[in-house]
């Protein structure tokens, strides 16, 4: 690779030390993911014909059902909604909070300021769900990342909560990920409060990463993207919400009409598609994970901070890498766009997103479109110019990105 890429002297050995940093590191949990993946997949007892699809309404669709029961085995819930319908995470987010904190009952956000288009959503937008109606209260994390469980069960005790929200992942914001053990503690200290508060968890970038999910330690629900972990490069769209089978009929009553709930919802031929990403995801996750590391140790070599460190242990599949400066993080984003496999001539240029309130850069070359399993990186041009690598379907391929992305930005 770096022959490939005509590295200086100075990158190529940064390369080099980093490569034997993170070259025997073992990634235990993902092989007990790959297990759990296959025991759902052989108790299911899946056949060739359960992956037939419908059109039209999509009743009695066979694929949606197999896909949506494999996923409640993953995710240890009574029920799991699935659907093409519901088309990013941000969109199963918000439908799970609507239906679950009816107007004049009240949100509580436990990790902070949501991401920009989530936030947006919920509190700044006209129709948003404040201006529906709900009350909105968030709960800051403490100074060391971890969710400030004292001041949510005050919080609690002050007013009640119909949702307790949690980002697991870091959204634009220079903090750490939340791992599931620290969703469990969570979870207990809202329960011992009141029992009858559900707790919703963003559960995007974090799919398949930790031996276990959100749901596995109490949560009433999880919500993500299709098209990011779960998807294994190959799902062509969609979301999801997997919890309590309440909760699940609340979120497909509010999504479809009452009456309805989940009997329908077309795969569209997507089935064998959604399964098979399933299957594969575990091991696309794995090479995420190992090019993510190299990432790590590269620009840390590099003399730029960087979080997660390599190797340790990850609760997502995002690395933080502060540049410090716009101008790096554009050459940053110029670098990584040159080694995609779609669009790599292409310039990745700062522009207004809806719901960010700073342009944002973005580098992609997704075969699914905002796929983030597949290699990007995006970043808000605003101090500390922290840019967000995510994804990537091969080891080599986001070592590959990495490398082009420093060359980058090593030449300014």
């Amino acid at each position: 690779m770096c022959d490939r890429l005509s590295l200086p002297s100075a990158l190529r050995l940064a390369a080099e030390r980093a490569h034997e940093r993170t070259r025997d590191i073992v990634y235990d949990a993902q092989r007990e993911v790959a297990l759990n993946v296959l025991d759902a997949f052989l108790a299911q007892g899946i056949a060739e014909s359960d992956l037939t699809g419908t059109f039209g309404y999509g009743y009695d669709d066979a694929a949606r059902a197999t896909y949506e029961a494999l996923l409640a085995r993953i995710f240890g819930t009574e029920r799991v909604l699935a659907r093409l319908s519901i088309v990013s995470g941000t969109h199963a987010i918000v439908v799970a909070l609507a239906a679950c904190a009816p107007s004049g009952s009240g949100i509580l956000a436990a990790t902070g300021r949501p991401y920009d288009t989530l936030r947006n959503a919920i509190v700044d937008d006209p129709r948003s769900l404040v201006a529906r109606g709900r009350r909105y209260r968030e709960i800051a994390l403490c100074d060391d990342g971890t969710v400030d469980t004292g001041a949510l069960q005050r919080a609690l005790s002050e007013e009640r909560a119909s949702v307790v929200f949690l980002q697991r992942s870091r959204g634009y914001a220079p903090r750490r990920s939340i791992p599931v053990d620290e969703c469990a503690r969570a979870v207990r200290a809202v329960k011992a409060i009141d029992p009858d508060a559900l707790v919703l968890i963003d559960n995007c970038y974090g799919e398949l990463v930790e031996e276990r999910e959100p749901t596995h330690a109490g949560a009433d629900a999880i919500m993500g993207s299709l098209i990011k972990n779960l998807g294994g490069s190959i799902a062509p769209g969609g979301g999801y919400i997997a919890g309590t089978a309440a909760v699940v009929d609340r979120v497909a009553a509010y999504l479809y009409a009452p009456g309805l709930g989940d009997a329908l919802g077309p795969t569209l031929g997507f089935g064998r598609a959604f399964v098979q990403g399933l299957f594969l995801a575990p091991a696309v996750v794995e090479q995420c994970l190992r090019g993510l590391d190299f990432a790590a140790a590269l620009f840390d070599e590099l003399g730029f901070a960087v979080d997660p460190q390599p190797g340790e242990r990850r609760t997502d599949i995002v690395q933080a890498i502060r540049l410090g400066s716009s101008e790096r993080l554009l050459r940053f984003a110029a670098g990584l766009q040159s080694a995609m496999p779609l669009n790599a001539r292409f310039r990745p240029e700062p522009g207004p997103v809806p719901g960010y309130r700073d342009p944002v850069v973005m580098s992609g070359g997704a075969f699914v479109a905002g796929a983030t399993i597949e290699l990007s990186c995006d970043a808000p041009l605003r101090p500390p110019f922290d840019v967000y690598l995510q994804g990537g379907t091969s080891a080599d391929h986001v070592r590959f990105g990495a490398l082009s992305a420093a060359k980058s930005v090593a030449e300014l």
